[in-house]
């Protein structure tokens, strides 16, 4: 058996619909265990309600928060964790930093090395750096020993030019419209299940 589990932090609901269409496609793999956890909020809850997230965050409050208590469970216990972080000046959201930050003891055991880890990311604009977002979490990925995974040209939807399609060889990546989740196309949604299941 496999276990995987998905790391995300969201706010409006897109990196959390991504997160989920991961893990369906994880799920495809035959002995996989997927889990899905979000990282804990750290914005004031008038501060969300000003950005119109607080229906959105509802949408997935069911979703476990991962705790410095689950960390031994959760990143040391899997065979891969995938990291979902909007972007936020081509960095990762200082929520996902948070967790990062707080992994010193997992990292000072080694008890990340030689997992698989990978990463995908959301922006509101076509030059939102995204692919940025990407390669500054891989820096931390590194540090922690991670065997980092991408999405290989082996699918080879990812050389389309007919269409803005928001994925590379660094990692998942969309453009998203407005703050609703719903806003994300079906097509938007098939490349996470299918990176997940390579």
């Amino acid at each position: 058996m496999v276990k995987i589990n998905v790391i995300f932090h969201s706010i409006h609901g897109h990196i959390y619909k991504m997160a989920e269409a991961i893990a369906e496609g994880a799920r495809e793999v035959e002995g996989a265990e997927v889990e899905i956890y979000q990282v804990p909020e750290t914005l004031p809850y008038e501060v969300l309600e000003k950005m119109g997230a607080i229906e959105t965050k509802n949408l997935f409050a069911h979703i476990p928060v991962l705790t410095r208590r689950m960390y031994e469970d959760v990143l040391a216990g899997a065979d891969a964790i995938i990291f979902g972080t909007p972007t936020r000046y081509g960095n990762m959201t200082a929520q996902m930093r948070t967790v990062f930050d707080g992994l010193g003891g997992l990292w000072s055991r080694d008890a990340l090395v030689g997992k698989v880890g990978s990463v995908f990311t959301s922006s509101g604009t076509q030059h939102g750096g995204q692919e940025s977002t990407i390669l500054t979490t891989h820096v931390t990925l590194l540090h922690l020993g991670m065997i980092i995974v991408g999405l290989p040209y082996s699918e080879n939807r990812q050389r389309k030019m007919d269409e803005i399609t928001g994925v590379a060889h660094t990692g998942l990546q969309r453009l998203q419209e407005g703050t609703e989740a719903a806003s994300l196309q079906k097509t938007n949604l098939q490349w996470p299940a299918i990176r997940a299941g390579t």
